[in-house]
């Protein structure tokens, strides 16, 4: 059983005991590891869960940006031929990020729709 296109595959789909606490747990991998430190985090799920979706769009706008200025910011540091290797590191960073952000992404929106209303 699995959520829809792009649920993390550690993260059962909503309705299923202990999905939000797998969500949390999945959540803060994609965080820097001080992130672990706050405790709302865990108290709010669905706080954890918008803070991880900027988190990892900033990430992906400095993946982006280093992409795209590698070639004239470390080009001609770079060994002779090694410029490749580091756009293709570049490259699959970028998708993990863009796979991580629509995964924290869905997991927002499921916590946005259990999220207690305040009066």
């Amino acid at each position: 059983m699995s959520g829809p296109p792009g649920w993390p595959e550690r993260v059962p789909p909503t309705g299923v005991p202990g999905w939000e606490e797998a969500a949390v747990s999945w959540l803060l991998d994609q965080c820097p590891a001080d992130y672990r430190a706050y405790r709302a985090w865990r108290r709010h799920p669905v706080a954890l869960a918008w803070i991880t979706v900027r988190h990892l769009q900033a990430e992906l706008d400095a993946m982006r940006g280093a992409w795209r200025d590698v070639r004239a910011d470390l080009g001609p540091l770079l060994p002779p031929g090694s410029l490749s290797d580091v756009l293709g590191s570049l490259t699959q960073e970028g998708l993990r990020l863009r796979a991580a952000l629509r995964s924290a992404q869905l997991l927002l929106e499921a916590m946005r729709v259990r999220a207690p209303i305040r009066a």
